[in-house]
Parts: structure tokens; C-alpha cells; sequence
């Protein structure tokens, strides 16, 4: 729950900014990109303050659609010797998931850090987190309430997109609460079918190689795990996380667990986690990642044979 201390220490830490910067984690999902632009979109609607919004990685093709994409900016992009008086960031997890925009926090002269997500570090001197909300955009719509800040559809829309593409569209709901704000939403004029359809989105040299490499997926332990593979050469086309993939592996039935190893670059093995009513967070802090219960994932330094091995080996602890 948000308390009056928390947004009292809001208010006044950016009423009184003359440099705010946002970013949420590296490689950013439509949670990160979602809820950094809605809550920008927020501190000008209601504070008069202009804000830089930054990420590190790549986004999605699917996100290019949504409500003020053009305000992402490459954090290379941003003059380095920009003083910040704020800096927020927003649904990182794990500190180093920060990436870039990581030298602006450090030079910030306040951190605020908004986060649904289980973290290893605190960042912030304000941390507005809730390990409870699905998405980092229920928070920012508790903001909202809470603080009494004037909104838009530009907003709305950008919160419904962070927790439709947050949750699988709901199907990873942790309770009710997220619904109900959803239900908030679109009695404020959102719409659903037209978020979806921009959602559907992407290069079809993307969804060929996702294909594939769902069709060349082995399977493990009397088929109770899926293993997928995108080599270096095939993560060129790849667009995001590998989300067909994912999806369409979960169809299988009987299977219970879905690992897709991305060869980012060699010996640097991005791994996506999902379970089918089987929890997978552990697996991926075990792999020094984290994430959502049954949607987790982690990179890891090292070979694409050995990172394999090592999923072949938490997974047979949990499945036995």
C-alpha cells in the first residue's frame, strides 16, 4: 500500500526538480517501456516537468506502436554531462539489470525506484515497491489514485499495454487486484482489441526463426521439460524475448516446463523460464537471475553446451 509519506516525498522531490530522468531494465518488455512513458507522461501532466526517458538494449518491434514510443531514447543518446536531480527507475530486479542508464542514477542526486519485483539491492531512497502487483503499471495506477494525479488516455492506454504484455495477457495475474484496475481502464476508454492488434507486430523474419527453433526444440524428463535453443546467428533475428516461442511450446500437452537459451554473444546465454502451473523463479535465481513465478528468466556468462547442462540439472532436482 502506498502510503502519504511516500507520496509527500514524491511531491516534493519533483516539484522541486529541475532534471528528472526515467529507464526501467535493460532489453525493456512493455511493463518497463509501458510504465516509464505513462508515469512521464504523469509528471508533465501534473507537475509541468519535462522528463528523459532512457533504456539500454533493444525493444520489442511489437512496442513500436505504443502511446509516445518515439520518447525512448538509446542511453547514448543522452548528453553524459546532463546534471540529474532525479533519476527513477523503474521494474529492474536485480541492480545490474539496469544496464546503461545506470552512470545517470549513479550521479542523481535522488533515486526513486518503483518495482514489483523481488530485489537483491534497494537502489532507491524511495522505493515504492510491491512484490504483490503483477506489474509495475498497477503501481503507477495506485499512484494515481493515491496522489490524485490528473490522467489521460495516452495514460491509460500505456498502463493497460505494461500489464497485458506483464501478465501473458493475465494468465500470470498474482490476484484480482490487476483486474480490477484493467477493469478501471477500459471504463476510461481504453481499448483492448486495438492494444492487441498493435501488440501483433513483428518482422516475419522474426516469427519464421521462432518458428524453427520451436519445431527443433528437445524434449526432458518423460517430456515434462522443453529445451529451445537461438544461436548467435539466429538471435540476429529476434525480436524481444522470444515470446512465440514460448507460446507456442506452452500448448504442448503434459509439459510442465519451457527453457529457451539465447545466444546473445558468445559465452552470454539469455534464459527464459516459463511454467505451466509450476512455479520457476528459484531455477532462475539459482542461474542468478529472477523474476516473476511462473515467468522468470536470467543471463549468464557462459558457454551455450554448459549452460544447457546446468538447466538440465536444477530442473531434474525439481522435477523428481
Amino acid at each position: 500500500m502506498i502510503t502519504k509519506e511516500q507520496i509527500k516525498i514524491f511531491n516534493d522531490k519533483i516539484s522541486k526538480a529541475q532534471s528528472i530522468v526515467l529507464c526501467g531494465h535493460k532489453n525493456p518488455d512493455g511493463d518497463a517501456v509501458g510504465s516509464v512513458l505513462a508515469l512521464a507522461r504523469l509528471i508533465e501532466l501534473n507537475y509541468g516537468k519535462e522528463v528523459i526517458c532512457m533504456y539500454d538494449g533493444n525493444v520489442p518491434d511489437n512496442l513500436d506502436n505504443v502511446p509516445l514510443r518515439y520518447r525512448m531514447r538509446y542511453y547514448t543518446h543522452v548528453d553524459d554531462n546532463i546534471p540529474v536531480d532525479v533519476a527513477i527507475v523503474m521494474d529492474y530486479g536485480i541492480e545490474r539489470n539496469i544496464g546503461g542508464p545506470k552512470k545517470f542514477l549513479d550521479k542523481a542526486k535522488f533515486i526513486i525506484e518503483i518495482d514489483h519485483h523481488i530485489n537483491d539491492k534497494y537502489v532507491g531512497q524511495l522505493c515504492i515497491d510491491d512484490q504483490s502487483a503483477a506489474a509495475v503499471a498497477e503501481i503507477i495506477y495506485e499512484l494515481i489514485c493515491a496522489a490524485k494525479w490528473k490522467s489521460d488516455l495516452t495514460v491509460w492506454t500505456l498502463l493497460m499495454t505494461a500489464i497485458i504484455t506483464d501478465t501473458g495477457c493475465f494468465k500470470y495475474s498474482k490476484n484480482g487486484r490487476v483486474l480490477k484496475v484493467a477493469a478501471d481502464l477500459v471504463d476510461g476508454g481504453v481499448n483492448i482489441q486495438r492494444i492487441m492488434d498493435d501488440l501483433a507486430n513483428k518482422p516475419r523474419k522474426t516469427v519464421i526463426t521462432e518458428s524453427l527453433v520451436a519445431g527443433n526444440a528437445e524434449f526432458f524428463y518423460k517430456n515434462k521439460l522443453a529445451i529451445a535453443i537461438i544461436d548467435n546467428k539466429q538471435y540476429k533475428n529476434l525480436d524481444g524475448r522470444g515470446e512465440t516461442v514460448l507460446n507456442l511450446l506452452g500448448q504442448i500437452h503434459g509439459l510442465d516446463y519451457i527453457a529457451l537459451l539465447k545466444e546473445q554473444k558468445p559465452n552470454q546465454i539469455g534464459v527464459s523460464l516459463r511454467g505451466r502451473f509450476k512455479p520457476v523463479e528459484q531455477i532462475a535465481v539459482a542461474l542468478g537471475g529472477g523474476g516473476h513465478e511462473f515467468a522468470a528468466g536470467a543471463v549468464v556468462k557462459d558457454t551455450l553446451e554448459n549452460v544447457k547442462n546446468r538447466i538440465l540439472e536444477l530442473f531434474k532436482e525439481v522435477i523428481k
